[in-house]
């Protein structure tokens, strides 16, 4: 049955893309078709040519053209859509996993411990709803390095989910499971390695899921504003050379690496769920 759905939800999917592509091919025919001058207009100058949303072909063709040979570099410029998205999974993922070393050990302390909770909780409140990106200026000019300063956004931007979930998902793990662990004299580590932790795991799995997806997100306009490398950049900078067609690519590979990112994470949290 489940096959079955599958298999259905597949067709439906590809019919609509296909669909969808099909409108977008005819509608940008017919705006170049619009916009293409008469001899007259040429002869005389009196118009210029607009730029329009390129059709799916042109974007297909680019594509190809870039993930035929994505790891080239001719210069500062001139590098690889995997180079440039390499630049940026670099820096996500080192944000984030700082993020998680310093999350999950407090987000442990938080929620086994009703004092720490009210003692930080202000703190977490006046922080959290800050931008990432109202960061970035601090951090241009206290670190004074654009990579150093964009992993710092990232790990703003990765701890707060991570934090917050992680406490939940402690804070409910069952009384009765924290109970049997003392009456077999377990201390406060040994409980929380082999107790809470697999009880909270598919919590903490979930806020961590949540960070990757916002940190990716926030990594595209850091490197907008940073420049030099990354998908971000890339994207600037083709959008500052006037290539729609390489924009459009870039925001399609974009949404393909945090879907996989995002895959990748809701697979993990498979591996940790557990029935009562």
């Amino acid at each position: 049955m489940l096959a079955s759905l599958n298999a259905r939800a597949l067709v439906l999917s590809l019919v609509l893309l296909a669909v969808f592509l099909g409108l977008w091919e005819a509608a940008s025919s017919k705006q170049q078709l619009a916009g293409e001058l008469t001899e007259y207009e040429l002869l005389m100058g009196g118009a210029e040519p607009k730029a329009a949303v390129p059709p799916p072909s042109d974007v297909i063709a680019k594509a190809w053209e870039e993930l035929s040979n994505p790891f080239y570099d001719a210069g500062p410029n001139d590098k690889g859509i995997g180079i440039q998205i390499g630049y940026s999974l670099y820096r996500v993922l080192s944000g984030y996993f700082l993020a998680a070393a310093i999350a999950i050990p407090v987000g442990f302390l938080i929620g086994m411990s009703p004092l720490m909770y009210k003692a930080l909780d202000p703190f977490i409140q006046v922080l959290r709803p800050i931008s990432p990106l109202a960061w970035m200026p601090l951090a241009l000019f206290v670190i004074q390095d654009s990579q150093a300063s964009a992993i710092f956004v990232i790990f703003i931007c990765s701890i707060w989910p991570m934090l917050i979930n992680t406490a939940f998902g402690v804070a409910g793990v069952r009384k009765d499971w924290v109970n049997v662990a003392r009456t077999h004299e377990l201390g406060p580590l040994k409980t929380a390695w082999i107790v809470i932790l697999p009880a909270a795991a598919p919590t903490i799995l979930t806020g961590m899921r949540i960070s990757i997806g916002i940190a990716w997100l926030v990594i595209v306009a850091a490197e907008m504003l940073v420049g030099g490398t990354g998908i971000g950049y890339y994207v600037w900078n083709e959008w500052n050379n006037l290539d729609l067609t390489s924009v459009v690519f870039s925001i399609l590979m974009i949404g393909v690496v945090g879907m996989l990112l995002d895959t990748a994470f809701a697979y993990c949290a498979r591996l940790v769920q557990y029935q009562e």
